[in-house]
């Protein structure tokens, strides 16, 4: 397009290595693959910006999720108005089903950029309200997500069989998807329709060159030294992490395990990881098995609130865990999670009781104490998070910093931008430094601790708070289980007294530490770990050293009162100078806040490779900003190790790619089997027995599909074997394969909730009604076993004790509705496969016909006629009737009011004297005679 190339565009392209990614789009389709931080979006909407400003151009952007739709589109507005471009249209969204047909067939031919949900594309693609071939180009964006069995697959293939001309573009800031799997990325080229990649790491020349200049921005590394406490129960989760990850490959020894290690263990998805390679043999798997997979994550979980969470919220949570994972009444020890049982455990919930409160409790006191006796000897101890006076230390440094330096000869704001992992980090330092000046009374006099921020206050704040919480918590659970709860108080009890005598009980071998009768925890006996400290007394003891202060008191109110009056006087916009933002890590739009706060410094509270790589572009961007960083991260900690691994599996994910586009020994042709003559040759039946005639058919094979069924991956399997797929708002089925053969598909997720609610039934008997084959499809998962075992406890909350399993309900429907047929699908790929078995030597269906079903009742035909399936029961159970003579039945009488009133001879005639006479015995006996009436 000439017309194009020469339209006046104004970009926002500062860096070199963007600019040569924007020519190289500009010439040609490829898949562009880049680091994580580099700024893809903007690269995306200034390519967007060039094609919109030339106007005439229908441009379809696809997997841009709502955040990125706002952002590309205020940035294409911001563009157009810059480049005062007259043409520019804007991005106009079409993300939900409310948009009328007309509505959007209108916007369509008006051209402009539009992001659309996949499952609306692909439907507007198949029924014709946008054709493909009016198209002037498609972007992907998060090409990683592209499978063979992906809408956004389904739709590149359509656009690409119609559409040889119009351009394509992917996009991807994630390359570890791209290395999995045989030859993954030219899989992932196939499936795109696209033969050229480009590679942009960190450690590319161009953008090396273009980050490493003169101008980069100034980051100070601080390493947070763990105290000594949270440094033993990060080792003892390790330790409970490395047990259970030996317990999985003892116990799965036929699994291709190499990534099992302890620190593959520290990235986000390494359960889903495990999940995954398990659940073919799912059903196989034992249940310890099971329960040491939910316990990775749970133990996952425990590590990343370490860190995060302060120490009373730390005990807090631990506190849900174990209540969590206490029997209900009857349970025996071998259900409980086996990690608890560890030693590494019990440091656990000792330690973090004593980052909280001290205090040693002898085993006579808490034989003597009851719920209101005030045990003396606990103090708090409320230790703090280290990263909070490292923070505060950088406050300091920092307004002493523009204290010296009043007026810097730069563009930047004096804000402060602290960057956080999520929104409780935020709201946790917010009320950090809204009152790390505030001191309890008793240090008020203190001066040498007048002038340093301390958290006090604030942990005094939370440890009431969880007090108050411990005292509810325990007493709804005392009511919950209470039968648990005697068990655990005299199982205690048990123990307390073999503790005053010094030796363990006789049935258990078990090592004490450090003398015995002072031990932190103790195990009762049903296999749940109770720790010291739990009882009223203790939290008594605590509430009555933590009663709030006036001044608690009175800060407590302040936050709450907020008056309006006279808002003038007293509201204002704020100084950007005097600005301390605190904002969570949010992924590309992380950009947005750099460029509207123009921070002078920044403060990474918990490192992220990502948003250092943001901040280099944004100083390399910006020759008249200054900018420096300061990177706070836990030193020889599970965050440090896991922020370290991140990049060296990207660094990995790149080389590999690198290599493999180097030894990519065929380039992809996208347009090699789209010829003409293929489709004609589908429609050729071969099959000639019995004297037949090789013979085509007059149109290709053809399947009406129901516009709900969109998102699952069946659709674009059946478009993948050349058959047309017609949708429809269907009311009968989901699939109508021939004019006599529908089918309702369900997952098992799916069969299990329509035979909870009753919705199965009627879709059924609506099926029976109109067609003369109405098929049930189960279809199971691809990488998932095929059996109905794992679903077992989904259909049954109570066991089989209490519910119908799935089998027997099954059975059941087979036998109210004899017609129906059930298919059993391993997966999509079989399934496809069957429909084309179904459709051989047989008509195709009329989308029309299939539309109409269910809505017009003039449509069904005596043959079809649909009756009940309760009168069809009841005629069952009488003597001697088969399923003919109820079909005789049920189509020559009217009701069985009408039956049990015909006489003998009009019965016998219907279905036969021997019969018949049966049924009119049974219609006509008397009740009375058969029973003994008993006498007054």
């Amino acid at each position: 397009m000439p017309s194009d190339a020469q339209a006046p565009v104004k970009l926002s392209l500062p860096l070199e290595f963007q600019q040569d990614i924007f020519k190289e789009l500009r010439e040609d389709d490829e898949l562009v693959i880049l680091a994580r931080g580099l700024g893809i979006l903007r690269i995306v909407t200034n390519l967007l910006h060039s094609y919109d400003a030339a106007g005439n151009n229908l441009i379809i952007l696809v997997g841009a999720d709502e955040r990125e739709n706002v952002w590309i589109g205020e940035a294409l507005a911001e563009h157009a108005a810059v480049s005062q471009a007259a043409k520019a249209r804007g991005l106009s969204l079409v993300n939900t089903d409310l948009m009328s047909v007309g509505t959007r067939e209108k916007m369509y031919a008006q051209g402009g950029i539009f992001s659309i949900t996949s499952r609306i594309l692909i439907v507007d693609f198949l029924s014709g309200l946008l054709n493909p071939e009016t198209v002037t180009g498609v972007v992907v964006l998060h090409a990683e997500k592209v499978v063979a069995t992906s809408l956004e697959a389904f739709i590149l293939r359509i656009y690409r069989q119609k559409n040889k001309a119009g351009f394509l573009k992917a996009f991807s800031d994630s390359p570890e998807p791209f290395t999995t799997g045989f030859a993954p990325l030219a899989n992932m080229m196939k499936n795109l329709f696209l033969s050229k990649p480009a590679l942009y790491p960190r450690y590319h020349v161009a953008v090396a060159s273009s980050l490493e200049g003169r101008k980069r921005a100034e980051v100070i590394e601080l390493e947070v030294p763990m105290t000594d406490a949270m440094r033993d129960i990060q080792n003892a989760v390790l330790e409970c992490v490395e047990v259970s990850i030996s317990e999985l490959r003892k116990s799965n020894s036929g699994i291709e395990m190499d990534d099992w290690t302890l620190e593959s263990a520290l990235h986000r998805n390494f359960d889903t990881i495990i999940r995954r390679q398990l659940d073919p043999v799912w059903h196989r798997t034992t249940f310890k098995t099971r329960q040491v997979v939910r316990d990775l994550t749970l133990l996952r979980t425990i590590l990343h609130a370490l860190l995060t969470y302060d120490a009373v919220d730390f005990n807090r949570y631990l506190d849900t865990v174990l209540a969590a994972s206490q029997p209900p009444p009857g349970s025996t020890k071998q259900n409980q999670s086996p990690w608890l049982f560890l030693d590494a455990a019990d440091t656990i919930f000792t330690v973090a009781k004593q980052r909280v409160y001290k205090g040693k409790v002898s085993n006579a006191d808490l034989a003597r104490s009851s719920n209101d006796a005030v045990v003396d000897s606990l103090e708090p101890v409320l230790e703090e998070q280290p990263k909070w006076a490292q923070l505060a230390e950088i406050l300091q440094e920092i307004e002493q910093d523009a204290y010296l330096n009043p007026t810097p000869q730069d563009s930047s704001y004096g804000a402060i931008l602290i960057m956080c992992g999520d929104q409780n980090t935020c709201r946790q330092i917010r009320e950090y430094l809204q009152i790390m000046y505030v001191k309890p009374e008793s240090e008020q006099d203190d001066e040498e601790t007048a002038n340093e921020p301390s958290a006090k206050f604030l942990m005094r704040r939370k440890l009431r708070n969880y007090l108050t919480w411990k005292r509810d918590f325990t007493n709804f659970s005392a009511s919950l289980f209470s039968e648990n709860q005697k068990a655990i108080n005299t199982s205690t009890e048990n123990k307390v007294g073999s503790g005053r005598t010094g030796k363990p009980p006789p049935n258990k071998r078990r090592r004490m530490r450090g003398g015995g009768v002072g031990a932190a925890s103790t195990r009762t006996e049903i296999g749940s770990v109770r720790t010291a400290g739990d009882r009223d007394a203790h939290i008594a003891s605590l509430m009555a050293e933590l009663q709030p202060s006036e001044l608690e008191a009175m800060q407590k109110g302040e936050v709450g009162f907020d008056p309006l009056d006279n808002m003038e006087d007293y509201y204002e916009l704020f100084n950007m100078n005097d600005l301390i933002v605190v904002h969570p890590y949010d992924g590309d739009l992380d950009e947005h806040i750099l460029e509207e706060a123009k921070p002078r410094y920044v403060i990474m509270y918990e490192p992220d490779a990502a948003f250092i790589r943001r901040i280099e572009v944004y100083r390399s961007s910006h020759t008249d900003r200054t900018v420096k960083v300061f990177f706070m991260y836990y030193g020889g900690s599970v965050e440090e190790q896991r922020y370290l691994s991140g990049v060296r599996r990207e660094k990995d994910a790149f080389t590999r790619l690198i290599k493999e586009r180097g030894n990519m020994a065929m380039t992809i042709n996208p347009n090699a089997n789209l010829a003409p003559e293929e489709f004609f040759l589908r429609t050729i039946n071969t099959r000639i027995a019995g004297g037949g005639r090789l013979a085509a058919t007059a149109q290709p094979p053809r399947v009406i599909v129901d516009v709900r069924e969109f998102r699952s991956s069946l659709p674009s399997l059946l478009h993948g074997k050349s058959i047309i797929v017609v949708p429809c708002m269907l009311t009968v089925g989901d699939y109508v394969v021939t004019p006599e053969i529908c089918v309702e598909r369900k997952s098992v997720r799916d069969l299990i909730g329509s035979f909870s609610n009753g919705r199965l039934f009627n879709q059924v008997e609506s099926m029976m009604e109109h067609y003369k084959s109405p098929m049930l499809l189960i279809e199971f998962d691809a990488g998932k076993s095929f059996t109905l075992e794992p679903f077992s406890d989904l259909s049954a909350p109570g066991g089989l004790s209490n519910a119908p399993d799935l089998q027997s309900k099954l059975v059941m429907l087979t036998l109210a509705f004899p017609r129906l047929k059930i298919i059993w699908s391993s997966s999509p790929y079989q399934t496809a496969e069957i429909f084309m078995e179904l459709k051989k030597q047989a008509e195709e269906p009329d989308p029309l016909r299939a539309v109409q079903l269910g809505l017009d009742p003039s449509m069904a035909g005596d043959s079809m006629r649909s009756f009940s399936q309760v009168t069809q029961d009841m005629l069952r159970a009488l003597p001697g009737v088969t399923e003919t003579i109820v079909t005789t039945l049920t189509l020559e009488v009217g009701s069985m009011i009408e039956l049990a009133n015909m006489e003998e001879k009009e019965v016998c005639a219907l279905i036969g004297t021997d019969v018949g006479r049966r049924v009119y015995r049974f219609f006509n006996r008397s009740v009375y005679e058969d029973l003994a009436v008993p006498l007054l």
